[in-house]
């Protein structure tokens, strides 16, 4: 009896270890065909020199990208709390107080209100010229480095054509030197072509995406600093008549 138990004790731990050596066996191919691996090994497939400009292109256009994000963001200030401070001061016709308040305020509506109340004894129609001309100048700031984004965008699908083609050569080639149309044949080069595509793609798409982010945010802010103008002009108005009588 006891030489039963053994042999199926003796034949539980074999079959327990074959189990654990199988699962390792079928895990190993997992691990080596992670993400970060799969994405390796495409990269290389679809030849290092063209998908490391594409690569380029992606870290370039995501830098100019964080550069324009952290710009708007800082850009975007409560126009509000700016205005109503200016307006007070304007009230007591404390000039001086209302430039202190758009100099010491960050963003480009307190800029423009700085400019305008600079000439507020010029009269109205020159603090209108002055908001406006300021204005086209602020926006121009806000859309610096947009142009750049878009470039990358355009590139990469570029490049990765450029990858297409060189790689329909290359299947070309492969024919012409073993002269057959073989599937195995031309596979390395339709591989370059397509890989070579789709990173192009990809990368245009995710450009894009922040792209149209940033427009929005450069719109809505466009949007406050007309409306900004808008509220000064009139602030001045009436303090012309209030106190130049």
């Amino acid at each position: 009896m006891k030489k039963v138990l053994t042999k199926a004790f003796l034949g539980m731990c074999a079959l327990g270890t074959s189990a654990v050596a199988f699962a390792q066996d079928v895990a190993e191919p997992v691990v080596e065909t992670g993400f970060h691996q799969a994405l390796k090994i495409k990269f290389i497939e679809g030849d290092a020199g063209f998908m490391s400009t594409i690569a380029i292109a992606l870290i370039l256009g995501l830098a100019f990208v964080l550069e324009r994000i952290i710009y708007l963001n800082l850009a975007d200030t409560s126009a509000d709390k700016l205005l109503k401070g200016i307006e007070a001061a304007l009230d007591k016709g404390d000039v001086e107080a209302a430039k202190a308040i758009a100099r010491d305020t960050r963003g480009p509506i307190a800029s423009i209100a700085y400019q305008g109340l600079l000439r507020i004894d010029q009269g109205i129609d020159v603090v209108e010229k002055s908001i406006v001309s300021y204005g086209g100048v602020q926006g121009g700031l806000l859309e610096k480095n947009l142009s750049w984004i878009t470039l990358f965008i355009a590139m990469a699908p570029s490049l990765g054509f450029l990858g297409t083609v060189v790689g329909m050569i290359m299947a070309f080639d492969k024919i012409e030197q073993v002269g057959d149309i073989s599937p195995t044949v031309v596979a390395g080069g339709m591989k370059v072509a397509l890989i070579t595509t789709v990173g192009g793609l990809v990368v245009a798409l995710i450009l894009q995406v922040f792209y149209n982010y940033l427009l929005s945010k450069l719109e809505a802010i466009l949007n406050k600093m007309e409306d900004a103008s808008i509220s000064l002009l009139d602030m001045v108005i009436k303090y012309d008549v209030k106190y130049k009588k």
